[in-house]
């Protein structure tokens, strides 16, 4: 069903009657796809360890207590595990929500939800909403990039507008489970066409484009690809530069991990989250696979290994770069996992099943309170029991840091008005500093 014609570019953002004064100018999204364990890694349960290889809620599953040691870090005392060692360092930094909750504990509905709001329906993601609100800062560069995104589980519509105009969904680099090391601009959406055919292809296309406008034909998509079009044409000049590591100094690369293993993949995915950050983009997802631990838990410490040194180094980054302040920076699966032992074909597994009850997320930066944890799960974990956050309340609350109101932010399309957070959501102020 096609909607209304309004037309809405990223320099023709939502009405400022959805603004109000932003904390943050940005958001870097670091989704840990699979659903890690917090009780692992960031959610200590000293009852939990007591009671290891008892039997729990369930008749027949026995309790696993954390894989390693957790110490308290920091002015803050934040509880974060030994599988952590960098990003404890920036435990100060770190306001940590340990009482997530959402609506499914099955990936294909979870996914989508985290990133559209919804998974009953394709609905404009959160960047795409972000970016409607807010518009872009360089008018150069794309104001939403996602980097290394997941194919399955929603794929390219977790990062889509759907009935939001085409210039607000995500430019994509790469895929998840890819190597960055040789994405580069000229590999990015060219298919592989010669740079001259390229151009040419895409000056025929917006000549149609603009033939289709100038007789009123599909006006709310044919805008929306001409300024697509018309930004992918700038790009050539721009994001080469962006993309050039070379330019960062030795102590950099080093810092972040970059050339080193096993760091080297997600180190890139932090490095160009900075540099696009730096240069204006509005919002950038990154994506780190293998947190799905129903089994061979035991590999869960090389996925921390992956990604905490190149995340503690963006956190110290953007706060010597005086970014960090203006910049939100979200860590999250789409759930958590269970405390107990997993089974499979009736047989106790090495792992953790989901928990979609009871999980953990953080920020950083952009307006909330550091060094803060927020809510609490039960004695064993199995469900958020104290000031509860729904992930409805996370979305609001992020569009509240960017000085977004989530209850007046709305796209009218097939008769009535969209919302991110349709009619749920309530801003969690306790995180606000």
């Amino acid at each position: 069903m096609q909607g209304h014609a309004q037309v809405t570019t990223a320099r023709n953002r939502a009405p400022d009657t959805a603004r109000f004064v932003p904390r943050a100018k940005r958001v870097i999204f670091l989704f840990m796809n699979g659903g890690p364990s917090q009780h692992d890694m960031f959610d200590y349960k000293p009852e939990l360890a007591k009671r290891s290889g008892q039997i729990g809620r369930d008749e027949k599953k026995p309790l696993m207590g954390p894989l390693t040691p957790f110490a308290r870090h920091g002015n803050s005392g934040q509880w974060i595990s030994d599988f952590l060692p960098h990003l404890a360092s920036q435990a100060d930094q770190l306001c940590v929500i340990r009482s997530m909750q959402t609506d499914s504990s099955a990936h294909p509905l979870a996914i989508p939800l985290l990133h559209t709001g919804s998974f009953q329906f394709t609905r404009p993601s959160m960047g795409s909403w972000i970016l409607y609100g807010l518009g872009t800062e360089n008018e150069d560069l794309p104001g939403y990039i996602t980097i290394n995104p997941t194919r399955t589980f929603g794929g390219p519509s977790n990062y889509g507008s759907a009935f939001l105009p085409s210039s607000f969904q995500a430019t994509r680099i790469g895929w998840q489970g890819k190597s960055l090391r040789d994405v580069t601009i000229e590999n990015i959406g060219s298919d592989g066409a010669p740079t001259t055919t390229a151009r040419r292809q895409v000056e025929l296309t917006q000549a149609l484009n603009r033939s289709l406008l100038a007789r009123g034909q599909a006006v709310h998509s044919v805008q929306g690809a001409l300024d697509s079009l018309d930004l992918s044409l700038r790009m050539e000049a721009v994001v080469p530069h962006v993309m050039n590591l070379a330019e960062e100094t030795t102590e950099t690369l080093s810092m972040y991990g970059v050339d080193q293993e096993p760091t080297d993949n997600f180190a890139r995915q932090c490095l160009l989250a900075r540099r696009f950050a730096e240069a204006g983009v509005r919002f950038i997802e990154l994506a780190h696979g293998g947190w799905d631990h129903h089994s061979n838990i035991e590999s869960l410490p090389d996925r921390c290994a992956d990604i905490d040194k190149p995340i503690t180094a963006l956190l110290a980054d953007l706060k010597q770069r005086g970014m960090l302040d203006d910049t939100l920076v979200l860590w999250i699966g789409e759930f958590g996992r269970q405390p107990d032992v997993q089974f499979l074909d009736g047989k106790p597994a090495n792992g953790r099943d989901h928990n979609a009850k009871g999980y953990c997320a953080w920020l950083a930066g952009g307006g909330v309170h550091s060094g803060l944890s927020h809510g609490m799960t039960d004695e064993l974990g199995y469900e958020a029991v104290e000031n509860q956050v729904h992930l409805y309340d996370l979305h609001a609350t992020i569009l509240h840091l960017l000085g977004l109101d989530h209850t007046k932010l709305t796209y009218r399309y097939s008769g009535r008005d969209f919302r991110f957070t349709d009619v749920h959501g309530q801003v969690v102020h306790d995180i606000i500093a």
